[in-house]
């Protein structure tokens, strides 16, 4: 099959903020600073020449972009000052938008213009759902969210919320398959799938080859920011909103328990508490280190790096506001707080999850699945002669 070269594709990718690429002479210092690249996936110098080249469809099935964390150590050490780093995010931002079928990935990592306005959309109308819809006698005494928002709506909400982003995310995570596996997709047997299955788990879990880079302390606050947000997304749209128990040998729903207090050292509070500093300490780290520029990975954010990072703290400081405020029995505090948070928090799940930064966490750990299903299957190949 011949390869097509794209004329365009440098001016495309600058669209999503490539800048320094053609500054590139490729002598090879930045993959061979890079502590996880390897003679089979070598990067970022591929990643570059590939850009430019032209060579869409290479960069299309290359897993190399989300084998790479951003460590910076190769934007640090390039004698043209070409930034491989920050083009290998570009290149994320540029395979999330082709993995998107929607083509809102696309629009929001090309303006940002455009990510304000959905946002902004999107919070306006939760709010003016939750001002229409509410009780219209609400408890005035102690602050009881479930006597202005009824419990049995907003577990419906919530599980339509739930399936939608499953539905968007696991589509664009399957075209994000079919590009990287390309014809061997169907080839390679099922039990390859399932063998290297524990990869998938562990790598999404806990990252674990970001640990292998120079600077560790990314590591740490990508982390933090993940765990705790994975955490917080259990606690409320599952233990709380969808959960279920077991009675006897039937699954009963568990009933919405916004308005309960659970002891100091009750596990829903305990994981609640490690999840709000994680997020805080992550994601203030990040966006100190941006507003300083402090480091390689933190030069050049990009708006959707903004956004994203706002939100969930914004999501989390009115969350912990309105614990306190139930802790103080200030019922119109609560309810007003609790309408400010959805007003973050729901734009943050179904624009930034399926469509921006927050995909990535799905991406990354696929990808380097895939590439272990691949080298499985090449070793049986070459086994058999």
């Amino acid at each position: 099959m011949a390869i097509k070269a794209d004329p365009n594709l440098m001016k495309e990718l600058e669209e999503f903020g490539l800048k320094d690429a053609k500054k590139c002479f490729h002598c090879g210092n930045c993959t061979a600073v890079c502590p996880l690249s390897t003679s089979d996936t070598p990067f970022p110098r591929k990643l570059v020449k590939y850009a430019q080249m032209g060579l869409k469809e290479k960069i299309l099935s290359s897993p190399e972009p989300w084998l790479c964390y951003y460590c910076g150590d190769c934007s640090d050490r390039c004698p043209r000052g070409a930034d491989p780093g920050e083009t290998m995010m570009v290149m994320r931002r540029y395979l999330t938008s082709q993995y998107d079928w929607t083509g809102f990935a696309k629009r929001f990592y090309t303006s940002e213009t455009f990510e304000i306005i959905a946002v902004a959309i999107v919070g306006i109308l939760i709010g003016l759902a939750l001002w229409l819809f509410h009780a219209s006698n609400p408890d005035m005494e102690h602050a009881a969210l479930n006597s202005v928002w009824p419990k049995e709506a907003i577990e419906i909400g919530d599980l339509i919320m739930a399936a939608i982003l499953t539905f968007f995310l696991l589509t664009n995570t399957w075209r994000c398959v079919k590009f990287i596996m390309g014809d061997l997709l169907n080839k390679i047997p099922l039990e390859i799938y399932f063998s290297q299955a524990k990869e998938l788990i562990i790598h999404f879990i806990t990252q674990k080859r970001f640990g292998q880079c120079t600077d560790r302390m990314q590591w740490i606050v990508h982390l933090l920011i993940m765990t705790g947000y994975s955490t917080a997304f259990l606690l409320v749209a599952v233990f709380l909103a969808g959960g279920i128990k077991v009675i006897g040998l039937a699954w009963e729903p568990i009933a919405f328990q916004r308005d309960v207090i659970y002891p100091f050292f009750h596990p829903m509070r305990i994981f609640g508490y490690y999840a709000t500093f994680a997020i805080l300490y992550g994601a203030t780290y990040a966006l100190i280190g941006r507003i300083r520029k402090s480091k390689a990975p933190y030069k050049n954010s990009h708006g959707t790096d903004w956004m994203f990072l706002i939100l969930l703290i914004l999501t989390t400081l009115t969350g912990i506001l309105i614990h306190f405020s139930r802790l103080l029995d200030l019922p119109m505090t609560t309810y007003v707080l609790y309408v400010i948070h959805l007003m973050f928090a729901i734009p943050m799940l179904v624009l930034e999850v399926p469509f921006s930064k927050w995909a990535h966490l799905a991406y990354r750990p696929v990808v380097y699945y895939l590439t272990k299903v691949k080298e499985k299957y090449y070793e049986q190949q070459r086994e058999l002669g």
